[in-house]
């Protein structure tokens, strides 16, 4: 049997977490969820702030505060590797719902690296209003990433679903992700 790979990808709080889960609990099959938080949490201490692992750079624009990700040598091998741990667990025939930010040339690399798979991505969205509402609300995330992560990440990037988050709940947004791909 086929692994089945669906990849959520969005803005911080646009929903990726709550969808993931709420697809684990109604696919017909088992699926892990894979979240690039987690990834995170295998840094080191000491790594955030480290030019070679991530840091943040915050500025007002427009009385506003857009947060930056910058991104060293170490983030990037370990998102370039996480790709590769989705395919291990596909290879080992587990269905896999994946949640992860990203911009530019990654969903290339993940369409390449999860090829011989039923893969499917999907772009969660939400205006940018609604995400800085979440985010503040949230109070575990730096204020500003919402809006920087806004202007990189954009709909119509080559996703096979797009779901407006602000339309719909995390558990409907499931439900159309399973109906679209037959999960």
């Amino acid at each position: 049997m086929t692994a089945r790979i669906v990849l959520l990808n969005g803005v911080g709080s646009v929903g990726k977490s709550s969808t993931a889960k709420a697809l684990q609990r109604i696919v017909e099959r088992p699926m892990l969820h894979v979240s690039m938080d987690a990834f995170l949490d295998m840094l080191p201490p000491g790594a955030f702030g480290n030019p070679d692992y991530y840091r943040f750079e915050t500025w007002l624009e427009a009385g506003a505060p857009v947060t930056a990700v910058r991104s060293g040598p170490v983030l990037q091998r370990l998102t370039h590797g996480m790709r590769r741990v989705v395919a291990a667990l596909a290879a080992d025939g587990l269905d896999v719902v994946v949640d992860d930010v990203f911009w530019g040339d990654d969903l290339a690399d993940y369409r390449a690296v999860l090829a011989p798979y039923a893969f499917h991505a999907v772009g969660l969205f939400a205006p940018l209003d609604v995400l800085e509402a979440r985010e503040r609300t949230r109070g575990d995330r730096d204020l500003g990433l919402a809006r920087w992560q806004f202007a990189q990440i954009r709909p119509a990037a080559g996703y096979d679903l797009e779901i407006d988050t602000n339309e719909i709940s995390p558990e409907e947004a499931a439900a159309r992700i399973k109906a679209t791909f037959g999960l």
